[in-house]
């Protein structure tokens, strides 16, 4: 357990890093990261997102605590709502993104098993990343028609 951490409280801590890639704000439940599993707590504002991405050796499972996210999957969009839960299996079948189009913040707890390396594709970007828990981290742009 981490000591006075809440998921429903506003206490964010330092926001050194913007782990949504659209500006939203979180906090790592597992400080560190755990050798297996990753959890972190989102919360959107109107307009806010969280770049839409496919892992291609870590899995995820998010659960909608408050608000009314759209969640867009290679399937299309969805309006979740609070208690929905969706699962994001490896590759680029589990790619998703989460937005808030309405007024009210929309806070959410994304769960995912942490594998080394990790490659992440981000579509809308045109990016591949790469990363180990041995400090290599690295960006690809990919080019037009390739990969």
């Amino acid at each position: 357990m981490v000591p006075g951490m809440n998921i429903f409280d506003d206490e964010w801590g330092p926001q050194d890093e913007d782990w949504s890639g659209g500006g939203g704000v979180s906090k790592r439940l597992v400080p560190g990261g755990g050798p297996f599993l990753g959890a972190t707590v989102y919360e959107l504002g109107r307009g806010n997102f969280v770049v839409y991405h496919a892992h291609h050796g870590s899995e995820e499972l998010v659960l909608v605590l408050r608000g009314r996210p759209t969640l867009r999957t290679p399937e299309g969009e969805t309006r979740l709502q609070a208690g929905d839960v969706a699962h994001f299996p490896p590759g680029p079948d589990g790619a998703h993104g989460m937005r808030n189009d309405t007024d009210e913040p929309a806070r959410f707890v994304m769960f995912g098993t942490r594998v080394s390396p990790e490659v992440v594709e981000y579509p809308d970007l045109r990016q591949v990343t790469a990363q180990s828990r041995h400090g290599l981290f690295l960006i690809h742009d990919v080019e037009e028609g390739g990969a």
